[in-house]
């Protein structure tokens, strides 16, 4: 069983190697090379949240089709990042933007998943973009951590 100061012992890693990069597709591709899906990293990740989901202090918040929340505010355990865990059933989601950007770690549940049409990896949006998050092919994890935590609902 992973309690949440170990999930955050496993993501500090990823968060160290984030901080202070710019939010782009080099540190997407950085990530992707550093924390690949089949590394030991990313599957101890993967792991946690599915133990931290099934011991319920993960993901508490939503419904069926969508279960969400915070496990960390921003500090320096996290360097600096919010740390959110959501579990989507084919689902598009609220519109938000990210003022300082968002960096997500995708999981498919379902082999087929897709979060905004990308399979398992990392997915970098830089400052100042948006979206409507989206699962399609069935069931996926994302782990998205946000600079300071910042993330805008939109109307769109």
């Amino acid at each position: 069983m992973t309690t949440p100061l170990q999930f955050q012992e496993l993501v500090a890693p990823v968060a160290q190697f984030a901080q202070g990069r710019a939010l782009d597709a080099a540190l997407q591709a950085d990530l992707n090379q550093a924390f690949p899906p089949a590394g030991e990293t990313f599957r101890r990740i993967r792991e946690a949240c599915h133990a931290g989901i099934a011991a319920g202090w993960l993901c508490g918040q939503g419904d069926a089709k969508r279960r969400f929340g915070r496990i960390f505010e921003p500090g320096d355990a996290t360097s600096g990042f919010s740390v959110d865990v959501v579990d989507i059933t084919d689902l598009v989601g609220n519109h938000h933007r990210h003022p300082t950007g968002e960096i997500d770690m995708i999981m498919p549940v379902t082999a087929q998943a897709k979060f905004d049409d990308i399979g398992a990896g990392w997915l970098v949006y830089p400052p100042g973009s948006g979206h409507r998050p989206t699962v399609s092919g069935g069931r996926a994890l994302i782990l998205y951590l946000l600079p300071e935590g910042k993330i805008e609902w939109t109307q769109q």
